[in-house]
């Protein structure tokens, strides 16, 4: 027992030393192992500082490369600079060189003629004493020769020269008085083709007055509006005036333009026929009623030079002779009378043997400045001949229109041709009446005069022409602006037109503020 006993004591101290000693082999193993990793983790520590090290000195002597770079070229830049400055300075230094030297030579030129300047002048003073001394002896030889003093001879010159006054004051009155008699037939003949005419109302209220029909009389409240603002837009808009009278049934549209009494009058049976009439909703159907016109006017220069058998005419002009069926010329339609002086032309060149296609060229476009003329300085005649060069027209198309007022001297057989056709369709009875052509003048000229001032956007003669409305920016007119301007134009009214009765000038500053809510 005791043998086995320490048998078991010797063999647990073996395994316990055993144990110890595995232990300690292996903790010494991993001791090792963690200073090799150490060791490597250092090196490679080492290696990536290095590494840092290096290519930061390569960056830094980038950066220093690139600065040098930079410094050396704006340093070259400006010395260029430096180098041109002074390159202007030499050359302004010459310049004031040169400028001295050129003033100096007109001091010294300046200087001599100032020196001939005072010996003439001594010279002069001289010579007039002389011619003094001399008037004066021959005052007084003519004296002693006449036997009359200075007041005495100017009695009897101003007593000859009385009678030569008279003299040709009688001749003067009497040529006056033969040139009366001479022109009072024709004066006379004027004053009664003009009252004879200012009888004939039915024409000119056609020339200037359109009617349209309303389907009851509560139309004509829902035209005016409340306090008047949907026919104060109407007319603000179009340019016409409304006149609503107690005639039943109807609306009178009145205005000097053709043009504008057909938007008004379409753009108030439009508006009757939706039944919506507001400041807004008229502004809208007068705008898309212009371009209806606008679309009519084209359509009816195609029709005219259809029926005339013209054709290769350049759009621009097709809708100007479009245009010329709202234009009048003495009372007379002008698109009327230009087919009329194209039929006539080509009647003509047929009898003569000439060139049929450009007789009736010249003759539809002999009044084309007529679609313009209230617009642009110059003759209708002249006007015409440029839109046709401009769009492509002869020299010879040119030539006969702008001739055929003779303006300039006619050249040719179709500038003949064409006075001779224009006159024979302005001269047949009843074609032309001169009153409403000078009314429409006066009408045009009225709004042209306050038109010229600035801040104003549109002017309409109404009335007759007894009244005009100024319609102006707000942005640019203020309301106390709007008593002097109307004062000015007023003034400029009276010194450049000529006019019956008087004639009132209203100016209009309307802001509106318009918001669309989407």
């Amino acid at each position: 027992m005791e043998n086995i006993s320490l048998f078991l004591i010797i063999a647990f101290v073996i395994g316990i030393s055993i144990g110890v000693i595995f232990t300690a082999t292996i903790f010494l193993g991993f001791k090792k192992k963690s200073y090799r990793e150490a060791k490597q983790i250092l090196e490679d520590a080492k290696k990536n500082v290095q590494d840092k090290i290096k290519n930061a000195q390569i960056e830094a002597k980038e950066i220093l490369y690139r600065s040098r770079s930079d410094f050396e070229k704006e340093i070259k830049e400006r010395r260029q600079d430096i180098l041109s400055l002074e390159k202007r300075l030499i050359q302004r230094e010459e310049n004031l060189e040169r400028k001295v030297d050129i003033l100096e030579k007109k001091e010294s030129n300046v200087q001599t003629r100032e020196r001939e300047i005072a010996d003439k002048e001594k010279n002069i003073r001289v010579h007039s004493n002389e011619l003094l001394n001399l008037i004066q002896e021959e005052k007084c030889k003519l004296q002693s020769i006449s036997g009359m003093n200075s007041e005495q001879a100017k009695r009897l010159l101003l007593e000859r020269m009385k009678d030569e006054a008279q003299q040709e004051a009688s001749l003067i009155i009497k040529r006056i008085e033969n040139e009366a008699k001479e022109n009072a037939e024709k004066n006379a003949k004027e004053i009664i083709s003009l009252a004879i005419q200012r009888c004939a109302a039915d024409h000119t209220a056609g020339a200037t007055v359109t009617v349209v029909n309303l389907s009851n009389d509560d139309m004509k409240g829902r035209i005016i509006g409340r306090e008047g603002r949907n026919i104060r837009a109407l007319e603000e808009l179009t340019g016409v005036e409304l006149i609503i009278d107690d005639t039943p049934g109807s609306v009178t549209l009145s205005s000097f333009d053709p043009v504008r009494r057909e938007v008004a009058r379409i753009s108030l049976e439009c508006l009757m026929a939706d039944g919506r009439i507001h400041p807004g909703r008229i502004e809208d159907v007068v705008e898309k009623v212009k371009k209806e016109v606008d679309n009519t006017i084209c359509e009816e220069g195609e029709r005219a030079i259809f029926e005339v058998g013209v054709h290769n005419l350049h759009p621009e002009l097709v809708k100007l002779i479009g245009r010329l069926k709202y234009r009048t010329s003495y009372g007379q339609n002008v698109l009327q009378h230009s087919k009329e002086t194209t039929f006539l032309m080509g009647v003509l060149a047929s009898e003569l043997k000439a060139d049929f296609s450009l007789a009736r060229r010249i003759g539809i476009l002999h009044d084309i400045g007529k679609a313009l003329d209230h617009n642009t300085e110059g003759t209708h005649a002249n006007i015409g001949a440029d839109i046709a060069r401009k769009y492509g027209e002869s020299a010879e198309v040119a030539q006969a229109i702008e001739s055929h007022h003779e303006e300039i001297e006619p050249k040719g057989l179709y500038a003949a041709l064409v006075q001779a056709a224009d006159a024979i369709s302005a001269s047949r009875p009843g074609a032309r009446r001169e009153t409403v052509e000078a009314y429409l003048k006066r009408i045009k000229k009225l709004e042209e005069i306050a038109n010229v001032f600035k801040g104003v956007q549109n002017t309409f003669a109404i009335h007759a022409g007894r009244e005009i409305r100024v319609i102006v920016i707000p942005e640019k007119i203020s309301d106390a602006d709007v008593f002097i301007l109307a004062k000015d134009i007023r003034k400029k009214i009276e010194a450049e037109l000529g006019y019956p009765g008087q004639i009132k000038v209203v100016v209009i500053r309307e802001l509106r503020a318009v918001e669309i809510a989407k």
